[in-house]
Parts: structure tokens; sequence; C-alpha cells
């Protein structure tokens, strides 16, 4: 019997002595962890004058305040694609562990650097080519499923048409939208498409004219679209372009009353009369996980929240990822705060096929490929990056 004690008590001892060297190691590496020090750098295509970038800015002071010294952060802004790749190598020279790069364009140059520094974590805003060979564990990228927020922001434009066209104000055939768009990208494309999806499903007469300025950032030019598509009869312009223009175009507009939809950030400032409402990408939650990955020395996938493809990530609603801008209150349709909850409760517990409907749809790079929504079309079902690269025939002109 006084064998079998001492062996129990031997046992136990010994489990005792695991289990406080684990939490010994824990505490240690805990303390490692909350003790460790990262140099984070940003490069911007633009700064914080414009929306665009503005929006990034947010994710980064997000960073510094949840960090403090631990965070050393580096900055180059107004960096046009094309110019990136300088700036990309200043902050891998700098000793950056963790290195953000937030225009379309900077991808192909910032993964050919990924190879070459490998000890280095990089993240590619709106890129797409994560997941394509050559492939790099340190080689990410991310996005926003943006289509929920432009639907939703859609549907707000739709409801006000309806008011205007219950008041006497308009026909249904002058249920006219107006985009400024940037470039004809599958990402511009996708969101001017879900916008007009979301008004038509409010008002299915409305039709919209659509402008490139080709070009991300041009306060003059995109201004100047806006107003020839007030000359046109369109009543709502909405944008994917980084400046105030369009949301101060309509509130110039002396003609008739025209309205505006943003994206990015509140043109409320700017448009107080005119602004109904806007969406954004809210990239804090990928940004301030990646950084924790890397405080912690683990994937960035297996950290983040959100929709992993491989290493690639995108996010909705339901994470946070996407955000409807403040409502206007004084010029929405009535009901239109409650719709928008309705409509992001929807997004976050079921889900909403958005590209769906009796509609052809042609792509604009090559007129036999052509799509039937009746069928529907799941974006984002593989990748961060829109891919709907569809032009709606019979309801949206390219000018």
């Amino acid at each position: 019997m006084g064998r079998v004690k001492k062996y129990i008590i031997t046992v136990v001892t010994s489990a005792l002595l695991v289990l406080l060297t684990f939490a010994l190691y824990n505490i240690s590496d805990r303390k490692k962890i909350d003790d460790k020090i990262i140099k984070i750098g940003f490069v911007y295509v633009g700064d914080e004058s414009t929306p665009y970038t503005e929006n990034y800015i947010k994710a980064q002071e997000a960073i510094e305040a949840k960090y403090g010294d631990r965070a050393i952060i580096y900055v180059k802004n107004n960096v046009p694609e094309g110019n990136e790749r300088e700036a990309v190598l200043e902050l891998c020279e700098e000793g950056c562990d963790l290195i953000f790069s937030t225009s379309y364009g900077y991808q192909w140059s910032v993964k050919e650097i990924a190879a070459e520094y490998p000890d280095i974590q990089f993240c590619q805003a709106t890129g797409d080519n994560a997941n394509e060979e050559p492939f790099y564990d340190n080689y990410h990228t991310f996005m926003g499923e943006i289509y929920q927020g432009r639907y939703v922001a859609g549907v707000v434009a739709g409801m006000k048409l309806k008011q205007l066209i219950d008041n006497g104000e308009i026909t249904e055939n002058e249920a006219v939208i107006g985009y400024v768009a940037a470039y004809p990208y599958a990402e511009v494309i996708s969101g001017y498409t879900a916008f007009l999806l979301g008004a038509r499903s409010v008002v299915p007469e409305t039709t919209m004219r659509v402008k490139y300025v080709n070009t991300w950032s041009s306060y003059q030019l995109e201004k100047k679209c806006a107003e020839e598509l007030i000359q046109e009869d369109c009543i709502i312009i909405s944008q994917h372009s980084d400046t105030t223009g369009p949301a101060i175009a309509c509130e110039e507009a002396t003609e008739y009353e025209v309205f505006h939809v943003g994206y990015n950030q509140s043109m409320l400032d700017v448009a107080p009369t005119t602004s109904l409402i806007g969406s954004r990408i809210n990239w804090t939650p990928y940004m301030l996980g990646a950084v924790q990955a890397v405080m912690e020395d683990k994937r960035i996938e297996a950290v983040v929240s959100g929709n992993v493809h491989g290493n690639d990530m995108s996010g909705g609603f339901k994470q946070d990822w996407v955000q409807m801008l403040e409502l206007n209150e004084l010029i929405a349709a009535p009901g239109t705060g409650d719709m928008i909850d309705e409509m992001v409760e929807t997004f976050c517990e079921d889900g909403y096929e958005v590209f769906k409907g009796d509609y052809i749809g042609v792509n604009p790079y090559d007129e036999t490929d052509i799509i039937d929504l009746n069928n529907g079309y799941i974006e984002n079902a593989e990748a961060s990056a829109p891919t709907f690269n569809y032009i709606l025939q019979d309801v949206i002109i390219i000018e």
C-alpha cells in the first residue's frame, strides 16, 4: 500500500511540475509578446486630404492607439502607382516587420519585393494576386466586400427617387442616376452595378449613366464629370473616385435639386443639403489583426476575423469590414434609417444575393463573354477583390 501511495504522490507531483513549467513558459512567452516592438510601414497613393487614403489613416491611428510605443510607424504619402517600388524598398531598409501597401496598382511590385524579403510580411489592399503563382507565404491581399454597402446605398437612393416620384416632382422615366467612375476595372463596375441594382429594387425603372475619369483622384475632373451628368438630367450622383468634387457639384447645382451618394467618407460637411449617405470599407479589423499576428508570430489569416481565401481575406457587414456612413435625415425619404438597419441585419445573418435579376451583362473587354443574371452571380465567393465585370444592357449607359 505504501508503494502505491508513493507512486501516486510522485505522479501528482510530476504533473504539477509540468503544469507549473507550462504556466511559467506561457507567462514568459506572453511577456515577450507584450514587450515586443515592431516596425510598420504604410504606402499611400494620397494623403489625409483624399477620402480614400484618409480611410486607411483611420486604421493606422487605431494601431497607434492600441500599441503605442510598441508600434514604430513609417509612412510614405502621395506615392503614384508606378513609383511604389522605391518607397517600399525604403521601408524594407528601415527594418519594417510589416508593410501595408494600399493602392491596386502597387501589387505587382510589392509581390516581387516580398520574394526578396521573406522575413517581412506584406499586406496589399485591394489586390488580387496573392494566390497566383509564384506564391509567397509573406505576401497577402485583403479587401472589404464593399458591394454590400454600395447596394444598401443604392436602396437609399431608390427610396429618395420614389419619394420624388410620389410627390410628382419627377416621373418614373426620369429616375436617372449619374456615376463618376474611376477606371473600367471590375472593382468599379461591380460597385456601380450593385448601387444601381439597389436603386432598382425600389424603383425598377431606374437607369444609370457612367462617366470614367481614368484617375483615382482629380478634384477638377471628377467635379466636371458630375456637372456634365447633372446637365444630362441625372437626379442622383454617386461616385467611385476619391475627392469631394462630385458632392460639391451636386451642392452647387441650380437648375434643379440633385442629390449625392458618397464613398469612403461622409460628404455632409461639403454638401449638407444634398448628401444622402455613403459607405466605406473599414480597414481597421484587418490591419489591427495583421499587427497582432506579427506581434505573436502567427499567420495573419489565422488571427484576423474574416473570410479566408488562401493568403487573401475579405469581410462584409458581418465582420464590420463594411460600414454605412451617416444618413442625412433631413433629406432622406421617410423610413430610410429603419430600412438600412434591416438590410445590414439581413447581410449579417442570411446574406443577400445582390447580382441577380432579369438582366443580361456583357464583358466590356470581351463581347462574347455574356452573363444572364437570372442565374445569379456571387461576388467575393473566392477572392476579396471584386470580379463582377459586366455592363448591364439597357439600364447602364457608358459615356
